[in-house]
């Protein structure tokens, strides 16, 4: 019961015969999208053998009111940001971010996430989280020369 209503819920339900068993692989989501601030101009960088990348920060807010009663408007104003690290690939994408994105623009980033590791300067292991973008949409004058 449960499989065939995601099956309704999420689309087609891909089968595929294995001479071990019949395995089913269920479409899944992996979507993100962040309304932010840049946190610096974006750096474009191009490791040996690679396609180039354009990487920067975006910061995202979260604001709560404390108190005791949720109706009420008296209490202190609280917030939280949070750094995502946004990494563009897609050919087009990648130049026009490095071009016209800039620290303190206020963007709309889509993509998927990313998990991986990566060794530091001092040779410790460390994992990242990271935006792979394939959409931005600018919400603020950002469209100037950087000449």
């Amino acid at each position: 019961m449960l499989r065939s209503a995601s099956a309704q819920l999420f689309g087609q339900v891909v089968r595929c015969m294995s001479t071990e068993a019949n395995l089913i692989l269920e479409r899944s989501i992996n979507r993100v999208q962040l309304l932010g601030r840049v946190g610096q101009d974006p750096v474009m960088r191009q490791v040996e053998g690679r396609n180039p990348v354009t990487i920067f920060s975006l910061a995202t807010n979260e604001m709560w009111r404390s108190g005791d009663g949720e109706t009420t408007s008296t209490g202190d104003i609280s917030q939280k940001t949070t750094w995502h690290r946004v990494s563009v690939f897609k050919p087009g994408l990648r130049d026009v971010a490095y071009q016209y994105v800039k620290k303190g623009s206020r963007i709309l980033v889509e993509g998927k996430l990313d998990y991986g590791e990566y060794v530091d300067k001092n040779q410790v292991r460390r994992q990242a989280t990271t935006i792979i973008a394939d959409n931005i949409i600018f919400l603020s004058d950002n469209l100037r020369d950087r000449t």
